[in-house]
């Protein structure tokens, strides 16, 4: 039952972590506004809420003694992946604060970037928050305000992972994986050989139909060819 819990909790800040990535990058763009920034904060505080909540779970969980040791290594590697998670999600936030340090809204004379990312952003902020439609009801300086807030936030996540550091001692190499190395990469390779193998097959196959074309074709104009000469030397 608690390995599930652990399990959803850390699928969830998966989920809202690529989410905060997603809209982060969009920072400085064409889909830049008032409400996006109100997105990010949404966002990422839901996603320091959930990070709380799996190290609260996965800590009292690796301090136990009484876990067997089967469950402590599937716990151990919850923790090594609950760790990635949040270092990521920390570059995130840094990679926030210095675009919404370059790009602030209510300069004018500030020209945006295009980024390449267009379209709107709150379906993937409805989609970090579980909720259908996000409301927005920030102030129109969300983005000077909010940006002190992020900087606090930034310091407080890390010194929540030192904190983990110094509750848990599992280091990242001595986590077995549940799968072989690069297992990923070949089924990969393996999808995309047969993708080319089919379209090899189907490449073959409508060579020799275009062939048998052309060779029916030029029959035919090889006998009608045959049929006038005859008929111009009975003629003549």
């Amino acid at each position: 039952m608690v390995k599930e819990e652990c399990k959803a909790l850390l699928d969830a800040l998966n989920r809202v972590a690529a989410c905060y990535r997603q809209l982060v990058l969009t920072i400085g763009g064409t889909s830049d506004s008032q409400n996006l920034r109100e997105e990010l904060k949404k966002t990422r505080q839901k996603a320091q809420e959930l990070a709380v909540a799996n190290r609260n779970k996965l800590t009292a969980v690796l301090r136990d003694k009484t876990v067997s040791k089967e469950d402590r290594a599937e716990f151990e590697r919850l923790w090594v992946l609950f760790t990635s998670c949040m270092e990521i999600l920390e570059t995130d936030m840094k990679r926030a604060l210095e675009l919404g340090q370059e790009f602030p809204l209510n300069v004018p004379k500030k020209h945006l970037m295009q980024t390449g990312m267009s379209g709107g952003t709150s379906g993937v902020a409805a989609r970090a928050m579980s909720v259908q439609n996000m409301k927005y009801d920030a102030d129109h300086n969300i983005d000077v305000v909010d940006l002190k807030d992020l900087e606090n936030e930034i310091n407080q996540v890390g010194e929540m992972m030192y904190e983990m550091e110094m509750k848990v001692n599992v280091p990242q190499w001595t986590v077995e994986a549940k799968q072989d190395p690069g297992a990923e990469l070949n089924s990969a390779i393996s999808v995309a050989a047969s993708s080319i193998g089919m379209i090899e097959v189907e490449s073959k196959s409508f060579c020799n139909a275009r062939k048998a074309a052309a060779g029916s074709v030029f029959s035919a104009v090889l006998l009608l060819a045959v049929v006038l000469a005859v008929c111009v030397v009975k003629l003549s």
